[in-house]
């Protein structure tokens, strides 16, 4: 079986987000690559997309899961209510499912499964139903600190904590604004997500590669071409990334992280795309296509480009870019 779920007993509590429930079922299912996940990441020129983000929108194939499963629980019970969730609500996956006995927090605060490693999406059902609760899963992380040591921006200030605003998969995601130059170099070509600690877990040796068809890796985007995906435009973007949790990152963030793997690539071949970014509408872009023209470009060049295009910079942030000091340069 591919998935698996089990109970966690919640007493009705007004202060949770649907009072009416007496049991929560906590579904995990496994999302395994098939090869290795961070491969791409020795190809600078091809854009490394994390392992969760290469096939069909997880939300929408685990949240197909959880239904039929909720039918079926529905049918059993005669009456029952039941509420699904899938990152669409304040739920606590994670603890929840080691409570439940599906794993257990890893170092890297991530669930670590015995029978997935580290490969598993989360989902919860809400029931009115009781059920008798599983037993929680024990902690095996041991002494062993391979995801602490693997961490490209050393997020982790302590075992069991993650400051967010050093990982990688926070800021090629979630964040909106601009990413620290002190991140930029670190963040190689990952233009969306991280799978560093997740690939670096010993418990790996038991995953398993996903046999949902729904969750197999996209070819397109395993290793795809840094060069292509930057010149792809809004519609472009829409077009390829369509069904994808690529998509919702949106064009112009997406194109920031790109402009970083381009100007971490070394490949002058690349500098053209990130001269063409300098006029692009979005100052996220052009920002980052100023970072890695200087990365790129002879000095000499970079100072002609800087003369003829900063004077007429309206975003702080982007002259900012402009007026980097030269010791910056690699």
């Amino acid at each position: 079986m591919d998935w698996m779920a089990e109970t966690r007993e919640r007493r009705a509590d007004p202060r949770v987000l649907w009072s009416g429930a007496r049991s929560i079922v906590m579904l995990g299912v496994n999302y395994g690559p098939e090869g290795d996940p961070l491969a791409t990441l020795s190809r600078p020129s091809s854009a490394n997309i994390s392992v969760y983000a290469r096939h069909r929108d997880y939300h929408d194939v685990v949240k197909g899961k959880l239904k039929l499963l909720a039918a079926w629980i529905v049918k059993q019970a005669g009456g029952a209510e039941v509420k699904v969730f899938v990152d669409t609500a304040p739920v606590m996956e994670k603890p929840l499912a080691a409570a439940a006995g599906l794993g257990w927090q890893g170092k890297h605060t991530n669930l670590v499964s015995r029978d997935f490693g580290s490969w598993l999406f989360l989902g919860s059902i809400f029931t009115t139903l009781e059920f008798p609760p599983d037993a929680p899963e024990k902690d095996h992380c041991g002494s062993c600190r391979a995801c602490l040591d693997a961490c490209p921006t050393k997020a982790f200030p302590a075992p069991y904590r993650i400051d967010a605003r050093r990982c990688l998969s926070y800021l090629t995601i979630e964040h909106r604004g601009h990413i620290a130059a002190e991140f930029r170099a670190a963040m190689g070509n990952r233009v969306y997500g991280c799978d560093d600690c997740l690939a670096a877990c010993p418990w790996n040796k038991y995953a398993r590669t996903a046999r949902e068809a729904k969750l197999a890796a996209r070819a397109d985007l395993v290793a795809p071409d840094l060069a292509m995906l930057a010149r792809l435009d809004d519609a472009g973007f829409r077009a390829m990334f369509s069904g994808s949790p690529v998509k919702r990152v949106g064009h112009a963030r997406f194109t920031r992280n790109l402009l970083i793997a381009i100007g971490n690539s070394g490949d002058v071949s690349l500098v053209d795309i990130a001269l063409e970014k300098l006029d692009d509408p979005s100052p996220l872009a052009r920002a980052m296509a100023v970072w890695a023209a200087r990365r790129l470009l002879p000095a000499r060049d970079f100072d002609a480009q800087r003369a003829a295009r900063a004077p007429a910079e309206t975003d702080p942030a982007v002259r900012g870019e402009w007026a980097a000091a030269p010791e910056q340069n690699p």
